[in-house]
């Protein structure tokens, strides 16, 4: 065992038969952490000291600055910020109104620059600190089958990440970025990043780490990267959380915006969905109204939703990952049923109260989104600052070895079944308990617009269709025709069926006919239907009806043509494999389907082509860079695609 090694499971051991090295760092500071904003102090402090002790001018530069949150840990662990490099100028003006004389970041100098363009006139940089912009490695990405990741010329920008280091040569950099970088595309672009950097002579020391486990109100997963020409570096052990080395509880969400007045800053959610806010409980989010929480009148398919759809904050811990951007019912939501202000998201970011942020509300929520927690920022300064530069610090910090496994990956996963516990007493509490009986029949007129969105007609010379339906309970019968059309003779019937030992409960038993043998008609047939299961089944769309795709439908759906003639006999056939689920939810090679189907290949193009644009989404490696050329992928066997659908604007 080499002597570095035995030296760190010494200070492991030492360490858990006395306290959390963050205690010693709470009593050096004069910081009360039971206090709300107590992170503010700590910095403020920690500024002081530093100042006071260091021995080193250490010129830093910051690239893809954002907000500053990085800048400002840096700032505060003594770290000297030369420049701030920042492509968007609303984050530039930030960096520049926190850069003036006896504000934070005092003395940096802000460039408002694409970094593709930037070329470094400073000298003798010794650090560089950083995180290029990580939407292709994104879960958005993940969801549409795969990450476009290095595919995507924003995946790329660590090449240019790592020219600045080439040209500065520092004596080491720290990289942040999502975690999901090491598996997406198979790892193969975790690898090409960690090749770029190791071909300039840097050694990689990197892991997975959760800002919460540093002090921060909030679960973070990120993946933190530093580079050194020389010597060795190790993490530090959590300050906070299970895996702290004396249990510390973590910073609660409660605790961090205490203090703080409401003031009326923001307004109660309004919308379609805007009610269903009051009845989630603290830490659940949109999953309360799936069946699988147990809800008596779902409203959605489970994890057909992003985890931060509708959900509300339990103040009693951290709150999940605040996004940079996202719609209207994007959490983290306050135990208030009520939006966050900006100076609270501020403390659950621990941005410094008197930090100003420049813009407006959703601007300034995409910095702080974007950014990472000062806190854990200058936890990870201070380690860096010890071990790379030698530079005194107010306490020493004790470090993890390589190989010591952190838990917070597991727990998370087993957070479910707590979760369907607090949905179930809440639904009993709140006598929800019963399912909403079902009676609706009448008739519609309407339309469908070039966009795919489906417009309400007040009679039928006006409109282009006819429904009569006809639903109650879990039974739901629907008719379209033709308003200009005599023959109401059925050309096709879908049949939707729920798996036999279901058909009671929350499941729909539903059936489809239509008179018109236009593509164009059939499209209307699914629109129609999924207005009425908005209207009369709270399903927002078909999605939430059938479940996402990556999930198994628990819904048997078939399509029968019920004429022995039909025109584009071959269009027809290829929308009844569709919907029968043949060749759907997969990524398939075209070969597969031209060969099932007897079609050539540019017959098969003109056909994707064509249910494209009545509605069914189709990717290709043209619209989602990870598949693989000559494969397909159809998630759904209806149509989905509407007015708001970027994967409507695609070309094939």
């Amino acid at each position: 065992m080499k002597l570095a090694e035995q030296k760190n499971l010494f200070q492991m051991k030492k360490s858990e038969i006395h306290s959390n090295w963050f205690e010693s760092y709470l009593k050096k500071l004069h910081i009360d952490d039971d206090l709300a904003g107590w992170p503010d102090k700590f910095g403020s402090e920690l500024d002081k000291w530093m100042q006071k002790n260091r021995t080193k001018n250490i010129k830093t530069l910051s690239l893809f600055s954002g907000g500053g949150g990085l800048d400002i840990g840096f700032h505060d662990a003594g770290f000297n910020i030369v420049e701030s490099i920042e492509i968007e100028p609303i984050f530039s003006k930030t960096l520049e109104i926190n850069s003036e004389k006896h504000k934070r970041l005092s003395g940096t100098k802000v460039i408002c620059k694409d970094i593709n363009n930037y070329q470094p006139e400073v000298k003798n940089i010794d650090f560089v600190i950083g995180g290029p912009p990580c939407q292709t490695f994104s879960a958005a990405g993940a969801r549409a089958a795969g990450v476009n990741g290095t595919d995507d010329e924003r995946g790329n920008l660590f090449l240019q990440y790592a020219r600045i280091i080439n040209t500065l040569q520092p004596k080491g950099f720290l990289f942040e970025n999502v975690y999901r970088i090491v598996g997406a595309q198979s790892g193969a672009a975790w690898k090409k990043i960690q090749e770029a950097f190791e071909e300039l002579g840097y050694t990689l020391y990197w892991r997975i780490l959760d800002s919460a486990d540093y002090g921060v109100p909030q679960f973070r997963e990120r993946l933190i990267i530093v580079g050194l020409k020389k010597g060795e570096f190790l993490f530090p052990f959590p300050s906070h959380g299970p895996d702290s080395l004396n249990k510390r509880k973590y910073y609660s969400a409660k605790n961090a915006v205490s203090g703080l007045l409401y003031t009326g800053e923001v307004k109660i959610l309004s919308g379609r969905h805007g009610h269903l806010l009051n009845d989630i409980p603290p830490g659940l989010n949109y999953s309360f109204y799936t069946e699988r929480m147990g809800n008596p009148n779902p409203i959605f398919a489970w994890r057909s939703k992003f985890s931060d759809y509708l959900y509300k904050a339990d103040p009693e811990t951290p709150v999940r990952t605040i996004k940079a951007q996202g719609g209207q019912y994007t959490g983290p939501f306050s135990w208030e049923n009520r939006p966050f202000t900006c100076d609270e998201l501020k403390r659950l970011q621990t941005f410094p109260d008197d930090y100003f942020i420049y813009g407006n509300r959703q601007q300034i929520i995409h910095q702080l989104g974007n950014s990472v927690p000062p806190q854990f920022a200058r936890i990870l300064a201070l380690s860096i600052l010890d071990q790379v530069f030698n530079e005194p610090i107010p306490m020493k910090i004790d470090y993890m070895n390589q190989n010591h496994q952190l838990g917070f990956r597991g727990r998370k996963s087993a957070l479910t079944e707590g979760y369907s516990e607090k949905a179930k007493t809440a639904i009993e509490k709140n006598n929800k308990s019963k399912k909403i009986p079902i009676s609706a029949q009448g008739e519609e007129y309407f339309d469908i617009e070039s966009n795919l969105r489906l417009t309400i007609k007040k009679d039928s010379a006006n409109s282009k269709y006819i429904a009569n339906y006809d639903a109650k309970d879990n039974v739901c019968y629907v008719d379209v025709s033709e308003s200009n059309s005599r023959s109401k003779k059925p050309k096709y019937q879908i049949t939707i069926d729920p798996p036999p030992h279901q058909k009671n409960g929350h499941h729909l038993h539903a059936v489809l006919t239509a008179s018109t043998e236009s593509p164009h008609g059939l499209l209307a047939t699914w629109k129609i239907f999924e207005l009425l299961i908005n209207r009369h089944f709270s399903k927002d769309d078909l999605i939430q009806l059938f479940g996402y795709y990556q999930y198994k439908n628990q819904y048997k759906i078939t399509m029968t043509i019920m004429e022995k003639e039909i025109k584009d006999e071959a269009l027809w056939n290829f929308i009844t494999n569709i919907t029968n689920g043949v060749f759907v939810g997969s990524i398939i090679n075209q070969n597969i389907i031209c060969n099932e189907l007897s079609y050539s290949s540019d017959e098969l193009t003109i056909l994707l082509q064509q249910v494209k644009e009545i509605g069914y989404e189709i990717r290709n490696h043209n619209t989602n860079k990870q598949i693989k050329k000559d494969h397909i992928l159809i998630p759904y066997s209806f149509p989905t695609l509407n007015e708001r659908s970027l994967q409507r604007l695609t070309r094939l």
